[in-house]
């Protein structure tokens, strides 16, 4: 059977997304920085989108719309030089992704809340905090050490993880410093008697040894042993072998214990990478008469317009084509950006009317939502719901919340009705905090304390989970024998 080569001519159907969609649909799931840093290089880059200041008369939503449709085309412009506003912008279906919009954003009320932060200048909230190797090295540098044995230094402090461990033998510093180990060992040692102290220690035991050694308490043979050879125990609360082995009481021991626990086991730890960060929240959500005020937080983003200033007599092709192409990008981000917080409007008014009872008491009231339910009261795809609603913030009358909070799994309880997931988590924490420190409640007590509660029959298992989301130890852990 012979080989052939033939053409064919297929006639298929197949989806696909405009760059000025794509573009649309990157903007709703950008964060309030990530979208001034994009419009910022968006000013850089095209000549035809220019800032324009507030309008007292118009709220900042219609004031870009009239921009776009009467003050910002071009007035010069003639539909036979191939400049028509209408022309440029019929190279996108806009209308299928803007769809009908049953609401817009809230106007009244904007003036109380318009200067909410005002005078809240950045260095008023945030400060630069030193990092580790910063601060040891600056603390080298005031040393009577020589050049080479700082290089030392720079080498162990370089190899220190977030908890201020050395996470490297001795051997391989000395091998890359051109060092013998004796001396990486001498310089560890003055390293380690900085601040903070016990800094550089290669096991927990190392770093609390140097830390009582500086305070003088490694006179005491027995401290010395409790931490070298008994953390675990102490740990797991064995003490009976221990007051056996040291010939102790329990208020004796108690006082090695009280010692032990002043000292920090993780000495690198508040100079950690992970800074906490000031969140200006991308939406304000206010009590006023009974109901609820939604404000949209435009705070640093640019108002934009499109200009005019080219001089469009005898223009080559080539300019033509350049400048329909940068006034058509250039609305539609005008509307990309427009369209963003009209779907972060409704998104937030929809989790309100789900959300009520978080709104007015708190945390405990939060109930069961999915994406699914803001996008069908919305008329949205969930997909649109879940890209406005990542690394956005809320600020309620309960504290600030990322979006994402308020979608939780559910509950069933006894009375047929639901309780979020949580709820539930909040209430485990509140038992534990109101718990007795010497009797503390195990995960099946928990269960029967949320079953009287709030009805919910709820596994040993989950509540473990959801403990330890919390970040809450066993409850052997958290017993106190003392």
């Amino acid at each position: 059977m012979a080989l052939e080569l033939r053409q064919q001519l297929k006639q298929t159907q197949q989806l696909l997304m405009s760059p000025q969609l794509q573009q649309a649909i990157k903007l709703l799931q950008m964060s309030r920085l990530e979208l001034v840093e994009h419009i910022q290089q968006e000013l850089l880059e095209n000549p035809f989108l220019e800032e324009a200041p507030n309008s007292p008369d118009l709220s900042e939503g219609e004031e870009n719309f009239a921009e776009l449709n009467n003050e910002s085309r071009p007035a010069q412009q003639d539909e036979d030089e191939g400049y028509s506003y209408e022309e440029v912008s019929k190279n996108g279906d806009w209308e299928d992704y803007l769809g009908e919009l049953s609401s817009a954003p809230r106007t009244s009320s904007l003036h109380e809340y318009e200067s909410i932060e005002d005078n809240n200048f950045l260095e008023t909230r945030y400060a630069e905090k030193s990092s580790l190797d910063a601060h040891l090295m600056w603390q080298l540098r005031l040393s009577d050490l020589n050049e080479k044995e700082i290089e030392i230094c720079e080498n162990i402090i370089g190899n220190l993880d977030s908890c201020g461990y050395l996470r490297a033998e001795t051997a391989e510093i000395a091998e890359s410093s051109k060092s013998t180990e004796q001396e990486v060992e001498g310089l560890l040692y003055k390293v380690q008697r900085l601040d903070p102290v016990g800094v550089a220690a290669r096991s927990p035991q190392e770093c609390l040894l140097v830390q009582i050694e500086v305070l003088k308490y490694d006179r005491d043979p027995i401290l010395v042993d409790l931490i070298k050879y008994h953390l675990t125990d102490l740990e797991t609360h064995r003490y009976k072998p221990l007051l056996r082995k040291f010939h102790l009481d329990m208020d004796t021991l108690k006082e090695y214990l009280d010692i032990i626990q002043s000292l920090d086991p993780m000495p690198g730890a508040s100079f950690g990478e992970s800074e906490p960060l000031y969140v200006s929240p991308d939406v304000y959500v206010f009590p006023s008469d009974g109901d609820f005020v939604i404000v949209l937080n435009d705070e640093d983003i640019p108002n934009l317009r499109l200009n005019d200033f080219l001089d469009k007599s005898n223009v080559s092709a080539d300019v033509k084509e350049f400048t329909n192409k940068k006034i058509a990008s250039a609305s539609w981000l005008i509307k990309s950006l427009e369209q963003r917080k009209r779907t972060l409007y409704k998104v937030m008014e929809s989790i309100v009317k789900f959300q009520r009872p978080f709104f007015e008491e708190g945390v405990d009231k939060l109930k069961p939502l999915i994406l699914k339910d803001i996008a069908e009261d919305i008329d949205m795809h969930e997909s649109s719901v879940s890209r406005i609603t990542t690394n956005k913030y809320v600020s309620t009358p309960h504290g600030v919340f990322e979006l994402k909070f308020f979608f939780n799994s559910a509950l069933n309880s006894d009375d047929g009705d639901s309780v979020g997931s949580e709820s539930v988590k909040s209430l485990i924490k509140k038992m534990v905090g109101k718990e007795d420190p010497k009797n503390p409640l195990a995960d099946e007590k928990l269960c029967e304390l949320l079953k009287q509660e709030i009805g919910v029959d709820i596994a040993r298992r989950t509540v473990a989970k959801y403990r330890t989301a919390l970040n809450i130890p066993s409850s052997s852990k958290r017993k106190q024998r003392f």
